[in-house]
């Protein structure tokens, strides 16, 4: 065989091998195949620097990229939202579509809650990067994004128009936080209030990101007072048919004194909210296995490391309230067992988002899936009926 003829053999071979991986790569993204995700796709995405990687994901979920789900939710996973039927109560936390441009595409890959956010009145950059970190060792993420939103106004309008022009089946959460430099955390919350309370099924007061100066001082017992009136007697002004649910966002490095002062000040007739996430980013980067380099740096820190805590102060708060406010748990949620630790616990519906970056969009259907086969084999026939059903196991003594 002539020289000439072997290199347009091989030539030709290569590239039936590339087409081949191609094909087979794009086949295994299609079906979402958790293993092919797990072993190949995101140790990729982990080359990439963080923040990068993540603005790729949005904008992924953004032009529906990612397969929509196939599976067809459980009946145990169907529960209701303040009235609104959705099919499962996994959503996606917020700090992953801070701009409210996922939405759709965040529904298409299993989502039953998408809560977008954090979203200031002015837009604002957030901190000096670099401001994402992963500590891999640790399946854990430090942030330090410092609440960069397009503003009221944009995020707004584009939201308005995802109304228009679709049809959401789940349910549409959004986040709001007040602008860096204000000095009038009421004002800031009220006109989020205000303008998206008519496009919201819920609202959600965030308090409790450790990355705005002075922020989780608003969990303080007057201030919060002070706050929770003006917010409710803003929502409560809106048309008959806009009363939106409000939720306050709690931090997981609150003292004892500090639980019960804030269940206080929400059982309150004029402080009244209609529920409670469970929680925000910790700053106690104790007991980490990753690089000092890492876990010394400043941010918020979730993942696997914040499950346990987040857990028990959903359970403090289920004890706390009599199990008569509405619980969001959010913190290390990997799986269906670790879902399902916090129902048990008194969340009625749970949350996700470190694990989408670790694990990419096969990680809700997983969820999904083990916390329906969880619920059979305990005999639950509703996810709504295992809600605070062991809560006092994770009591913290």
């Amino acid at each position: 065989m002539s020289s000439s003829k072997f290199f347009r053999k091989m030539r030709s071979l290569a590239v039936v091998s590339a087409g081949a991986g191609i094909f087979f790569a794009g086949l295994n993204v299609y079906k979402g195949n958790e293993k092919f995700y797990d072993n190949f796709v995101m140790p990729i995405v982990q080359k990439i620097p963080p923040e990068a990687s993540h603005r790729l994901a949005v904008l992924a979920c953004k032009y529906n990229l990612f397969p929509e789900s196939k599976a067809s939710d459980p009946e145990t996973l169907c529960t209701d939202f303040f009235g609104q039927k959705i099919s499962n109560p996994i959503g996606i936390a917020a700090g992953f579509d801070k701009q409210g441009e996922a939405v759709e595409g965040l529904e298409r890959i299993g989502f039953g809650i998408v809560e977008i956010g954090s979203i200031t009145p002015f837009p604002q950059p957030g901190n000096e990067k670099p401001r994402v970190f992963r500590l891999v060792e640790d399946k854990a993420i430090i942030n330090r994004y410092g609440f960069n939103s397009d503003g009221h106004k944009v995020v707004f309008d584009r939201l308005k128009e995802i109304r228009m022009k679709s049809s959401l089946k789940g349910v549409l959460g959004i986040n709001l936080g007040k602008n860096k430099t204000s000095t009038d955390a009421l004002r800031d919350y009220v006109e989020g209030v205000q303008l998206f309370g008519t496009i919201s099924d819920y609202l959600v007061i965030n308090v409790s990101s450790p990355n705005t100066p002075g922020l989780r001082d608003l969990q303080g017992k007057k201030d919060l007072e002070n706050l929770l009136r003006g917010v409710l007697s803003a929502r409560n002004k809106l048309p008959t048919n806009n009363k939106v649910p409000i939720f306050l966002k709690l931090a997981p490095d609150l003292t004892q004194q500090d639980i019960k002062d804030i269940t206080s000040v929400i059982s309150s007739k004029d402080c009244k909210v209609d529920g409670l996430i469970i929680s925000n980013t910790t700053i106690d980067k104790t007991k980490l296995n990753s690089s000092e380099e890492l876990t010394t740096q400043a941010g918020g820190l979730s993942g696997a490391p914040l499950k346990n805590r987040s857990t028990e102060l959903i359970a403090q708060v289920y004890n706390l309230t009599g199990g008569k406010v509405p619980i969001i748990g959010v913190g290390g949620v990997f799986s269906g067992a670790d879902a399902y630790e916090k129902i048990q616990a008194g969340a009625s519906y749970v949350q996700l988002y470190t694990s989408l970056i670790y694990h990419g969009p096969p990680i809700v259907e997983k969820v999904k899936r083990e916390l329906d086969e969880i619920l059979k084999k305990d005999g639950f026939n509703n996810v709504k009926d295992a809600v605070g059903s062991n809560f006092k196991q994770f009591l913290r003594k």
